[in-house]
């Protein structure tokens, strides 16, 4: 029962034919979060379940091809199915009764021909195969080989971009309506190309190559967006193009855990929006905190302050939220010219970039201006201090606008071994000597600087007393 994308109010249902990674990392558990993230109802027909993890699969049980069956029918005929996609299904008789069952629903159906799994575990007897090609690939919508699977069902030695589409050809000649093969296993250095063969005609979908070890279950996430977008009504060209941009972002915040190729992250982007709210409000509440307490114009240089916190997953300055305009000097205190906003702040924003690349809790920052008692302070109420000369900063990244701060964090780790909560700089011509500090929430961080403003305006008294 397919249930087409009437009604405004509807929310799409997907279903994932697939099975169960222990891990977390692929199968249905990276099909659910990847429909979840897209705003589509994850339902399930679990047909195996393995016990594996992020570098070995060491056992597979099947499930009884009748309740694989049924799983389908109980989702089909209570909420209908929008979309579909299938995963591993391992043996000849799953694939028969898979296909048996969706051929009676009218849905857009995504068959990712799953055969080996990462740690080179094989997730597709040899003998089921044959069945494969005879039975579901004429059911499916789109087919979403990567090389080596595209090689197992056409016999062709895939190497270029000029193979992949004579493979996807070939592969469509077998019944689908279109074809993917995906660009990760080609060779092909610089890009992750994927070729998209639909009606008649190739379309390339490319998105640079990334150095990451994260990539269980991209082909999983690549499979449940491409349905979950079909899901919502889009067309196949527009599905895949959103589904590999989603799947980007996936694999570039994977997950850096387990001894072996840590899973993708579906929830990244989800995670983002979802925490836009929650920064600013932070920053609101620092900047609040910041105008209370006269002692904190103690602190400002000439510049002015700033505060700013980042989104999870930064991925530029538009994902660090900040005060435009800065917190200046004025009648004793410090007071902002404008609200919080997203990008409010460059040259905080290059210091949060690069810092949350070595340690992603470190998400807030606030400028203060550079002095010795101060660091004493900051080093006295237990901060890691790190520095970078800019008088050493190589002429290449000099002469390049906006890299200074990410050559100087990187020096500034380097210097002490881990990152800092604190790095200053002594200047240069025309840069004002600048103290860094970090924290976990702007807020929190805004009343730590509280607390080193109150102890350095105490200390003054007393040396003007002493005096």
């Amino acid at each position: 029962m397919f249930r087409g994308t009437e009604g405004s109010n509807r929310v799409p249902v997907a279903i994932t034919i697939a099975g169960s990674d222990s891990g977390g990392g692929a199968g249905i558990q990276a099909d659910l979060k990847t429909f979840a993230a897209l705003g589509v109802h994850g339902t399930t027909a679990i047909t195996c379940i393995t016990a594996q993890n992020t570098y070995s699969v060491t056992a597979i049980e099947c499930v009884k091809p009748e309740i694989v069956k049924e799983q389908i029918k109980q989702v089909a005929e209570d909420m209908g199915i929008d979309a579909g996609k299938t995963g591993m299904l391992y043996t000849e008789e799953i694939i028969k009764a898979v296909s048996e069952e969706i051929s009676k629903y009218n849905f857009p159906l995504v068959v990712d021909p799953v055969m080996v799994a990462k740690s080179g575990a094989s997730l597709l007897k040899p003998e089921a195969e044959a069945a494969l090609r005879k039975y579901l690939l004429p059911l499916a919508t789109v087919v979403t080989p990567n090389r080596f699977e595209a090689e197992r069902l056409t016999g062709m030695e895939i190497r270029s971009m000029e193979d992949a589409k004579r493979a996807a050809k070939e592969i469509c000649s077998m019944g689908p309506r279109a074809v993917v093969i995906k660009g990760g296993h080609l060779d092909m250095p610089k890009d992750a190309i994927d070729i998209l063969y639909y009606m008649g005609e190739y379309r390339i979908f490319s998105m640079p190559r990334l150095d990451s070890k994260t990539t269980h279950g991209t082909g999983c996430s690549f499979s449940a967006a491409i349905a979950a977008f079909l899901a919502k009504g889009e067309d196949i060209p527009s599905a895949v193009k959103q589904a590999k941009e989603f799947t980007t972002n996936a694999i570039k915040f994977g997950l850096k855990i387990g001894k072996g190729v840590g899973p993708v992250n579906p929830l990244a982007t989800l995670y983002r929006e979802a925490a836009k709210y929650g920064v600013l409000k932070s920053v609101r509440e620092a900047k609040r905190i910041l105008e209370s307490f006269p002692e904190v114009a103690d602190l400002a240089p000439e510049v002015g302050i700033n505060v700013a916190m980042a989104l999870p997953y930064p991925e530029n300055i538009n994902d660090v939220a900040a005060i435009p305009g800065r917190l200046m000097r004025a009648f004793g205190r410090v007071k902002a010219s404008s609200s919080p906003d997203f990008g409010g702040s460059s040259h905080l924003a290059r210091y949060l970039l690069e810092m949350i690349r070595h340690d992603p809790r470190k998400r807030a920052a606030i400028n203060i201006r550079f002095s010795e008692e101060i660091l004493s302070i900051l080093r006295g109420i237990g901060m890691k201090i790190s520095f970078f000369d800019r008088k050493e900063e190589p002429a290449d990244v000099k002469h390049i606008e906006g890299m200074t701060i990410p050559w100087g964090v990187k020096q500034a780790i380097a210097r002490i071994g881990e990152t800092p909560d604190v790095i200053y700089h002594m200047g240069d011509f025309g840069k004002e000597p600048m103290i860094v500090v970090f924290g976990e929430d702007a807020a929190e961080l805004a009343r730590r600087i509280v607390e080193v403003a109150s102890k350095y305006r105490s200390s003054q008294r007393k040396g003007n007393c002493s005096s």
